[in-house]
């Protein structure tokens, strides 16, 4: 009997289906990206130049020094922008880290590591564990990039279906899994880069944020904490909640003529392509340890120090080498990478594949410099920290409100580099005033990116889920789809937070030498 909480026909669900239209049709007439922040760059500039000619400036808490504000469009700020525009996109720090790890991680991905890797967690996972299974290997998915979209979930409904139980819970638990917890894991990806390199540019608005140097791992122990509990919530939610309550499939899952079939089988080659690659990584890493742990060893820091230190800084570079061996070598074991000039064609592919972050990045990139050069973001940084200050919001509270605002804007703008390109000029400097590290701004951040991105109409990932599940239930609306998947949303939100408030109560690292509070 088909559950009256996801009938497409029920008041309710009508009632969802108008709000999720009325949301898609808000959210479509918002601008592409690249023409909000271009828009956004010319009212900064206007901004700047009315604020400079009426003589604005703040002084920082904790210096003397008065910053005057700069007006864009004054001979100075034309000057300024023509010598920098080219310094200003070249320089931006998250270009070549995630160009960078996206040939190294495109190499592992084309080969078939990855999805290799995916199909034996889930397809020998048991009966009983299996939705945890999923939900683990969902929140580590990151690393696979938008791909995880394309792949887990049908994957996870066919071991499912070979397991005795409905696929489609399957389907939509992974779905749910990939979008919420989409920056957690203990995996370390391009996404990693972006965030981490937009968070060190917005934390050079204030002055004491200029030697500020951040790194890869700044959020490890956070976001592998928290896919571990946000692994048991979904697995949970899959077993206790989704699952009983969803109606017996009507379709067998089989694609249209014409579409690619999901298999969950993983061929004796393929394991031995598998154990290989992780055999090479292992001794990979075992070396790098090895030399970074020696006394005296130059991967050290100052006085031998392990944190910070070159393994640290310089982990980017690591990572590449990590993942283009294990790619590399399962490519050439299952047969996937047959000669040498396979290899730069598969990372040339990958970053084909980037084209439209590069041009995105190329107004983004002028969008955060003119904040910091014309100190228009250390005046809003400053004010907006006084106001905080002055209605008694500081601490963790003002990061809840601060991750609640996101996870609404993030049902309208669901690029988490625009998004966090929008936001972090102005809050990272924010919470740096009032005692926080850009770090902890930053893991507040990728809460709320991932939470609301599951019921989004403006995820175009949603609507290939929506596709997949007319395979099994071929009268399944947008409504059904987004009724199931909302069951997610306050349970993983709420997950994050609490696994965010320990580490801010215990004051915890967020990751290597990556703390809550600025010393």
């Amino acid at each position: 009997m088909q559950d009256t909480a996801t009938a497409p026909d029920t008041r309710a669900g009508r009632l969802l289906d108008r709000l999720m239209t009325g949301l898609e049709r808000f959210g479509n007439k918002l601008p592409h990206p690249f023409y909000l922040f271009a828009v956004l760059f010319l009212v900064l500039g206007v901004v700047s130049t009315v604020l400079a000619a009426t003589g604005a400036g703040v002084t920082v808490p904790g210096t003397e020094e008065r910053l005057e504000v700069r007006g864009l469009f004054s001979g100075a700020g034309i000057s300024w922008l023509l010598e920098n525009a080219l310094v200003n996109f070249t320089g931006f720090p998250p270009l070549g880290t995630v160009l960078l790890m996206m040939m190294a991680v495109g190499v592992a991905e084309r080969a078939g590591l990855l999805e290799t890797a995916v199909r034996a967690t889930i397809a020998r996972a048991p009966v009983r564990v299996l939705p945890y299974v999923v939900a683990f290997v969902a929140c580590q998915a990151h690393v696979m990039s938008d791909i995880a979209m394309l792949v887990i979930p049908p994957l996870a409904a066919i071991a499912f279906r070979a397991a005795g139980r409905n696929p489609v819970a399957g389907l939509i638990g992974a779905f749910a899994c990939v979008c919420a917890g989409y920056a957690a894991g203990f995996t370390v990806g391009a996404l990693d880069a972006l965030y981490v390199g937009i968070t060190e540019k917005a934390a050079q608005v204030l002055p004491m944020g200029a030697g500020m140097a951040t790194h890869l791992l700044v959020n490890y122990f956070f976001t592998a904490s928290a896919s571990l509990l946000l692994a048991l919530v979904g697995g949970l939610l899959i077993t206790k909640v989704l699952e009983p309550r969803l109606p017996q499939p009507t379709g067998d899952g089989s694609a249209p003529e014409g579409e690619e079939e999901h298999s969950a089988e993983v061929t004796p080659l393929q394991i031995r392509a598998l154990l290989a690659a992780g055999a090479a990584v292992a001794v990979y890493a075992a070396i790098v340890l090895t030399v970074w742990l020696m006394p005296g060893s130059p991967l050290r820091g100052e006085g031998g120090a392990l944190v910070p230190s070159p393994v640290l800084t310089g982990v980017v570079p690591l990572l590449f080498g990590a993942f283009l061996i294990g790619g590399v070598v399962y490519g050439v074991v299952a047969r996937t990478v047959k000669q040498a000039a396979d290899v730069p064609r598969m990372m040339a592919e990958s970053v084909t594949g980037m084209a439209s972050y590069i041009v995105l990045i190329l107004v983004i990139a002028q969008f955060i410099a003119v904040f910091n050069w014309s100190n228009v973001g250390t005046l809003l940084a400053v004010e907006s920290a006084e106001l905080l200050e002055s209605v008694g919001l500081t601490g963790f509270t003002a990061v809840v409100l601060f991750v609640l605002l996101v996870t609404v804007l993030n049902l309208f703008i669901t690029s988490g580099s625009a998004l966090w390109s929008l936001m972090a000029p102005v809050f990272v400097p924010t919470f740096m005033l009032l005692g926080m590290e850009p770090a902890f701004t930053q893991a507040a951040f990728r809460i709320a990116d991932s939470a609301t991105q599951m019921i989004t109409p403006l995820n175009p990932y949603l609507f290939l889920a929506l596709a997949l599940l007319k395979r099994y239930e071929p009268s399944a609306q947008l409504g059904t789809l987004m009724s199931r998947l909302a069951i997610f949303v306050a349970p993983f939100l709420v997950t994050w937070l609490a696994v965010l408030g320990l580490f801010y109560a215990f004051d915890l690292p967020l990751g290597p030498g990556a703390g809550i509070h600025l010393e």
